[in-house]
């Protein structure tokens, strides 16, 4: 009987170690539930008094995240209660100038919190919203925004003041009298006294009425605008507000077929690109003289300024502004400086600006000019360093770098220069000196810096290769980063705010099942484009190549995927890995317009996407070739949206560079994408007709000669359903017999259900176990 046990007891344990054991790797194993892998360490933030550190985590693989938190004397992931989780301030909040007090928003009320007593108190508790919380210049004062407009509270006695007064519509405003209607009206009071009695009474009440009303704030009618960036001056005698009116272009819709109504409904998507967009003004409202004044930008250096590749045939006419986008004022602390960041809505010019809210008038500081389109890391983002001095990015050199800017003697100054790129910026609490994250020491790598404002050398804080995201205590003595490397993802670390300073790993995430396999270290590598430049280069290579080889295509465009941390196309990682183990040599590029490699490389594709961004993949192609001894008709593609493109114009136009090709969620034409983007890299398609032409599928399909998967998911409210299905309907056209459509009823762009990734990646290694091998 014990015997029997035993063996019963054996069997129980070799059974459990082999379900904790990945064993030979399948699509169906790889695209389950994310879960399975371990859930990482998310939205990392300190408490205010710099001696808890809060995150979202799921070591029970739960079906949502809960909040975990350790502490600087139990360093032990403890989850956090629903009570404390409540009484929690929200992560959106300012301090005051002495880090005592913290204002904050939650759940559409505003609080205030006591640091030193860690006791919260409620300032407004209303069904509306307020939000935008900050504390006036004195600091006796919260100032936040509610149903569009202005109010200050007094935090000494709560005393409540509405500060603005926009109103929804136009004034109703009586219709003048004409000539004969004033002689009738007066002729009636010089002839009947009675009448004009009364009228004088009612003259005299009203003149009472009006003298003896409390000050309110001017009326200020939106008309068919809306209203916001409402913000007051630091003396309390201006308000600067940005009107907007929508644009009235025609939204497309998506059909959802799969719903719990059993009808057909449709979901209210975006309009295209080249439709009419917002425009914004912004307005200074004087309080003293109650008066509202609208901030001109005529003097804007290139203002009126017509883009390079628009033809310029109004030399006669009187030139014309260029519609901007306002974003501030942000303020000195002393109160007495604004600066505003103004960007056109071509997006080809970007100004910094002094504001003087008293004339409205616009004093430059930086102006950043691009004939593709102004971007790059921090392209949004300024302050003020001292009351005398500001920064900002600008990617003028090439890359995106840190400068400062002195009002008093107007000079501007490069904190930092090279070929890589700063990536974010934070002002220290003393104002002595940045914390930048940069990719310095390699572009595929990111490192946290300490760097003095006035520049010079900085002080490299991280070292490990890898990814750090950081965030710095608020007393600024500690850090505490999420850290990823190529086949290990993201975890939780803890350290010292010094170089060289002792770190402590706090998750442990990884489950027995995923680490149980061997997950490749891919080689970042560089492959050389036929232009010269080098284009950087996951390579997975197996230890028995079977002659063939997979070229993945990351999506987004602007995004990097050949670096040294933790993919976010993780389950595209896990394929290939499964692809090596069959033998199969894969790459994935950082081709043309990727992030990360500074301006030229990212508007590398202007006017014609489809261009180098392409060829960058056909040289990889014809690298594996020559250095890997692949087969030059056994190389397959395949990538996701913008990687679907890619691999659509690569079957379509180098039809003999692959041989298969799947091409999943793909923009088939870009002049039925979106404005933002779109406009940005191929202006629009009645100006610039010939970009949309070169740069879209469409166009060139009747070139398909190897065998293509198209994959899409019929909710899709990012690249529309009806893309795919307007170039299915030009195959048929076409008479083109190796192509083939799977749909997804039930996903949007991003695939959210398991069986839907299984099902799509059972299909794409079908072909390629099929067609490559």
């Amino acid at each position: 009987m014990l015997k029997r046990f035993l063996f019963i007891a054996c069997l129980f344990i070799v059974s459990l170690a082999q379900a904790q054991t990945l064993g030979e790797l399948t699509v169906e194993k790889i695209m389950r539930d994310p879960k399975w892998i371990g859930t990482a360490p998310s939205n990392v933030r300190w408490s205010l008094d710099s001696k808890t550190i809060y995150f979202n985590w799921n070591p029970d693989k739960a079906k949502a995240d809960s909040l975990y938190k350790i502490t600087l004397t139990n360093r032990t992931p403890q989850k956090v209660s629903k009570q404390e989780r409540l009484n929690l301030p929200s992560g959106n909040g300012t301090f005051n100038k002495a880090y005592t007090s913290y204002l904050f928003e939650k759940n559409g009320d505003i609080f205030i919190f006591d640091i030193i007593t860690s006791k919260s108190r409620q300032v407004t508790n209303t069904i509306n919203r307020e939000s935008n919380p900050s504390f006036s210049s004195d600091e006796r004062k919260i100032i936040f925004t509610a149903d569009q407009n202005l109010f200050s509270w007094e935090i000494a006695n709560g005393n409540l003041t509405q500060l603005s007064d926009f109103k929804k519509g136009k004034k109703n405003l009586s219709t003048p009298l004409n000539e004969q209607e004033k002689w009738l009206k007066e002729d009636q009071l010089a002839i009947i006294q009675i009448l004009k009695e009364r009228n004088d009474d009612r003259e005299e009440t009203a003149s009472i009425r009006k003298a003896e009303q409390v000050k309110r704030p001017k009326e200020i009618y939106l008309d068919d605008k809306n209203v916001d960036q409402a913000r007051l001056s630091p003396d309390g005698n201006f308000i600067t507000y940005r009107l907007t009116k929508n644009s009235s272009a025609k939204n497309t819709i998506v059909p959802n077929y799969v719903t719990t109504s059993g009808f057909t409904e449709n979901i209210p998507a975006r309009t295209k690109v080249g439709a009419a967009q917002n425009t914004s003004e912004l307005f200074v409202y004087d309080i003293k003289r109650d008066t509202v004044l609208q901030v001109k930008v005529d003097e804007l250096p290139g203002i009126t300024e017509k883009p390079v590749f628009v033809k310029d045939d109004s030399k006669d006419k009187k030139p014309v502004n260029r519609a901007v986008s306002f974003f501030g004022p942000i303020w000195s602390d002393d109160g007495k400086q604004a600066i505003l960041m103004l960007r056109a809505a071509d997006n080809k010019d970007r100004w910094i600006v002094l504001l003087d809210v008293a004339t409205q008038k616009l004093n430059l500081v930086h102006r950043l000019h691009d004939d593709a389109w102004v971007g790059g890391p921090g392209s949004y983002s300024m302050g003020w360093i001292n009351n005398a001095s500001l920064w900002f990015i600008s990617e003028e050199t090439g890359y995106s770098h840190l400068y400062s800017y002195d009002t008093n003697n107007k000079t501007q100054k490069a904190l930092t220069s090279g070929k890589y790129e700063v990536q974010q910026v934070e002002l220290s609490r003393s104002k002595k000196h940045f914390y930048i994250t940069t990719n310095e020491v390699h572009p595929g790598e990111k490192h946290f810096y300490k760097l003095p404002v006035s520049g010079g050398n900085t002080e490299k804080i991280t070292s490990v290769i890898g990814a750090h995201e950081v965030e710095i205590s608020p007393d600024e003595k500690m850090l505490a980063y999420r850290f990823s490397y190529s086949n290990k993802p993201w975890e939780l670390f803890f350290s010292e705010n010094k170089a060289g300073a002792k770190t402590q790993q706090i998750t442990q995430s990884l489950t027995t099942e995923f680490t149980s396999y061997n997950w490749r270290d891919p080689v970042v590598t560089t492959v050389k484009a036929r232009d010269g430049a080098d284009i950087y280069t996951r390579l997975y290579k197996p230890t028995k190549p079977n002659g063939a080889a997979v070229i993945f295509v990351h999506g987004a465009g602007y995004l990097q995927n050949a670096h040294k941390w933790w993919s976010s196309y993780f389950r595209e990682y896990m394929f290939h890995n499964l692809l090596v183990d069959k033998g199969y040599t894969v790459i994935d590029m950082d081709y043309r317009a990727s992030a990360g490699y500074g301006r030229d490389w990212r508007t590398g594709i202007y006017q014609f996407m489809g261009g180098k961004d392409l060829t960058d993949h056909v040289d990889g192609a014809e690298w594996l070739v020559k250095e890997h001894g692949i087969d030059p008709k056994r190389i397959g593609i395949y990538g996701g949206s913008y990687g679907g493109f890619i691999t659509l114009m690569g079957m379509f136009t180098t039809p003999d560079a692959f041989a298969a090709g799947a091409a999943l969620r793909p923009v088939t034409d870009w002049a039925h994408y979106n404005h933002g983007y779109t406009s940005n890299i191929l202006n629009t398609p009645v100006l610039d007709s010939l970009a949309y032409a070169k740069s879209s599928p469409i166009y060139y399909a009747e070139g398909l000669k190897g065998s293509l998967l198209i994959c899409h998911g019929m909710i899709d409210v990012n690249v529309h359903f009806q893309d795919v299905v307007r170039l299915s309907q030009r195959l048929i056209e076409l008479k083109k017999e190796n192509w083939e459509l799977a749909v997804y009823p039930v996903e949007d762009h991003g695939f959210v259900e398991p069986s839907s990734w299984t099902d799509e990646y059972k299909r794409i290694l079908k072909l390629f176990e099929e067609k490559l091998k």
